[in-house]
Formats: C-alpha cells, sequence, structure tokens
C-alpha cells in the first residue's frame, strides 16, 4: 500500500498490527492522561483502517485467484 507523493508511506499490515497492539495495552493498563488517551486513540483508529485496507485487499486478491470467480460481484 502506497500513499500518494509527498505523503508517508503506510506502513506494512504487520507493523500497523504491531503499534495497534500496543497502544491498545496501553489503553487498557488506564494509566494515560486524557490527552495522551485521546492521541492513541486517534491514532488506533487510523491504524485499524490501515489494517482492514491490507485485509481487504488481500481478500480481494484471494477470491480473484479463485477458479470461476466473478471479479464484478465482490462480498459485501
Amino acid at each position: 500500500m502506497t500513499e500518494p507523493d509527498g505523503a508517508t508511506p503506510e506502513p506494512s499490515y504487520e507493523a500497523a498490527r504491531d503499534e495497534l497492539v500496543s497502544i491498545v495495552q496501553r489503553l487498557e493498563s488506564g494509566g494515560a492522561p486524557l490527552d495522551e488517551a485521546l492521541a492513541l486513540w486517534e491514532r488506533g483508529e487510523v491504524l485499524a483502517a490501515i489494517c482492514q485496507r491490507w485485509l481487504d485487499g488481500a481478500r480481494a486478491k484471494i477470491d480473484a485467484a479463485r477458479p470461476g470467480a466473478d471479479p464484478d460481484s465482490a462480498p459485501g
């Protein structure tokens, strides 16, 4: 997954997932001040969306590779 010119490249699925796990652990510990917790939550939302895009892309590739797959009929 790549970003438009000038933007930071999107992390790999594994990197996004690992950072998201770390954020969840920090939030669950309850030790972060409110402003930090909100920033962590927002970053977690971004990372979750990145992971979902990777998973959706993988699903599309799997579906397209199946014999008799109709590329116009995506599950939804």
